[in-house]
């Protein structure tokens, strides 16, 4: 909704989304709301972006990613 930071696409279509990044200085539209990761299957027709849910014990509030990167094993 208020734009990506960075993606990262699989080779089996899967897409990798980062949002929220912040900067000093810079406008955020949602200063109040952590970052998030989202998930796009780029082989569906129409395909829509899912926010992740990440695990507990993880610092949500604080959550302001720069770029994203996978690895594949």
């Amino acid at each position: 909704e208020f734009g990506s930071e960075d993606i990262d696409i699989l080779p089996n279509g899967l897409a990798f989304i980062s949002s929220g990044l912040k900067y000093q200085g810079l406008k955020s539209f949602a200063p109040d709301n952590p970052g998030e990761i989202f998930l796009m299957d780029l082989n569906e027709k129409k395909p829509k972006a899912s926010e992740l849910r990440i695990s507990r014990g993880f610092d949500l509030a604080s959550f302001n990613p720069h770029g994203i990167s996978t690895y594949i094993d």
